[in-house]
């Protein structure tokens, strides 16, 4: 799986300050909030939205007394938080593909802040649908390759279902159906395994490799301007991003 750069977009952000990861938890809290919502119960067991939004939130290592707190208040408050789910898709520098998944209470504000940024680091917001027939959705599962033998991960990921196995630079990538991320997650944490990440995403058949230098800052810009927005929630692009070389 050439090119896939998920890997290298959560080891950008796992390197960001403590600040951005206060701004994950209340991304995260967010979804929480309105998966007990629109699933209508707090009980993982019957509200599989919110099963799926709380194993992400231990993911990105969300404590669990937050993810209590918040499901408890989330429960407790009807629908007074009424945020909505609007997909944007756009094209950043050099016609890299995104799609940007979003959860505001003033879709006016969110649109125009993304109009804003797309603007001004080379790119153009689009109509709904002018990227997104580039993507596939796919349940994707990131496990730390360090200590473990390939052969027997790939073995037990097709035997729960999953549908590619990859490895590349120090992780396992389990691919999955998104109807049965679910299982093939819950089954792999049976199985004794823990998870960089576990999302279903928006996964690109094809990506851009950009050359230019000045693409390549404008991109990751739009990147960061994109991800540390409080109602953006999700950002997927077909930047094939090529990690600087470390000295060790």
């Amino acid at each position: 799986m050439s090119g896939h750069s998920k890997w290298s977009t959560i080891k950008r952000k796992k390197e960001k300050t403590d600040g951005a990861r206060a701004k994950v938890f209340t991304k995260i809290g967010r979804e929480l909030a309105v998966a007990v919502r629109e699933g209508g119960s707090a009980d993982p067991n019957v509200n599989s939205k919110l099963k799926d939004c709380i194993a992400k939130a231990k993911a990105n290592n969300v404590p669990n007394e937050n993810i209590e707190r918040i499901i408890k208040k989330a429960a407790g408050e009807g629908d007074s938080n009424n945020y909505e789910s609007i997909t944007y898709e756009g094209y950043g520098p050099s016609g890299v593909a995104l799609i940007v998944e979003t959860l505001t209470d003033n879709r006016n504000r969110t649109a125009g802040d993304l109009r804003h940024y797309f603007d001004k680091f080379g790119g153009n917001m689009g109509t709904p649908g002018c990227v997104s027939f580039m993507f596939s959705k796919k349940g994707v599962i990131l496990i730390e390759s360090e200590g473990l033998e390939e052969d027997a991960v790939m073995e037990d990921a097709l035997d729960v279902g999953a549908t590619d196995f990859s490895a590349e630079d120090g992780v396992f990538e389990v691919q999955t159906e998104p109807d049965d991320f679910s299982a093939v997650r819950d089954a792999l944490e049976e199985k004794g395994y823990t998870f960089v990440s576990a999302e279903v995403e928006m996964v690109p058949s094809t990506y851009t490799k950009l050359t230019d230098e000045e693409a390549i800052t404008k991109m990751q810009r739009l990147l960061d301007v994109l991800e540390d927005n409080d109602d953006v929630q999700n950002v997927f692009h077909n930047w094939e991003y090529d990690e600087p070389e470390e000295d060790e």
